[in-house]
């Protein structure tokens, strides 16, 4: 079952937004997307764009998106709050940010011209909820690992990838320890 697109979300925008706002909002992301925009256009989020302001627009249309979204959120919550014990684990969070870097460290890699990728994105790559990536976002941010561009779309920064490299290589060093201690032990 593929999961439902959170309209407010991908425009930026709360879910209490006057129409006038989701309009100019609109406006703006779209023009930064239209596809006959040659430095930012995407013809892709462009269309994700114009059905979001589609149904958004319409006031009967986003009552009834509003009952699925409401919906979702509450489902959202629910998870987090019988997964508060682990989403605590300082281990668990660790292996979050360094999933979230490696993902990021892939896009740069492999995409050059295109190295960002959005909150969307990385919820369904890591296939963790927004909620339980929000202070993993935050750190990343503040530690300037990683750094979100005005349309919300994140890139993982040259300290990223030094720390990165970094963790990997410590980890990778701990293996082979406690494999030969484990050897030295038998």
């Amino acid at each position: 079952m593929e999961k439902p697109q959170d309209y407010y979300e991908i425009l930026q925008i709360s879910p209490s937004a006057e129409p006038e706002t989701i309009h100019r909002v609109y406006r703006l992301l779209a023009q930064r997307a239209h596809p006959d925009n040659a430095e930012t256009g995407n013809e892709v989020q462009f269309r994700i764009l114009t059905e979001a302001y589609r149904v958004l627009s319409d006031p009967e249309t986003r009552a009834e998106y509003d009952v699925t979204h409401a919906s979702v959120r509450q489902e959202r919550w629910r998870l987090l709050s019988n997964n508060a014990s682990a989403e605590n684990d300082f281990e668990s969070e660790q292996h979050i940010r360094l999933m979230v870097l490696e993902l990021l460290y892939t896009r740069r890699r492999t995409e050059l011209d295109n190295p960002s990728v959005s909150l969307l994105d990385v919820e369904a790559l890591t296939g963790r909820a927004r909620e339980h990536l929000e202070f993993t976002i935050w750190y990343l941010i503040q530690k300037e690992y990683i750094k979100r561009s005005d349309n919300g779309m994140m890139a993982i920064t040259a300290d990223g990838v030094d720390y990165l490299e970094k963790s990997l290589m410590n980890a990778t060093q701990r293996r082979r320890l406690n494999a030969g201690q484990a050897r030295a032990e038998v």
